[in-house]
């Protein structure tokens, strides 16, 4: 399992819903168009997929950013929500 930081900019409302709305069933939702999301590479592979269905590679931008276990240690979150856990991971 990987933790991912899924980030978008799509200028049509109505696709920038379905994208939202598809990206609601992987992950959490941090802010208006930034998700956080842990998954198998099963999961990546059908989320990129079914992402991809929805995507006019000229106009919208997707990004995806793999996050390792060093590195989420890192993260500073200021606000809420918090950061999502890693399963089997305890924040203190």
């Amino acid at each position: 399992m990987l933790f991912y930081i899924i980030v978008y900019d799509i200028p049509d409302d109505k696709k920038c819903k379905k994208i939202s709305n598809l990206l609601e069933g992987y992950g959490q939702r941090v802010q208006y168009s930034v998700f956080e999301c842990i998954l198998n590479q099963r999961q990546y592979d059908e989320l990129k997929k079914r992402l991809r269905k929805h995507i006019n590679f000229s106009q919208d931008s997707l990004r995806f950013y793999p996050v390792t276990q060093h590195t989420f240690k890192q993260i500073e979150t200021w606000g809420e929500p918090s950061v999502t856990q890693l399963p089997g991971s305890t924040i203190i």
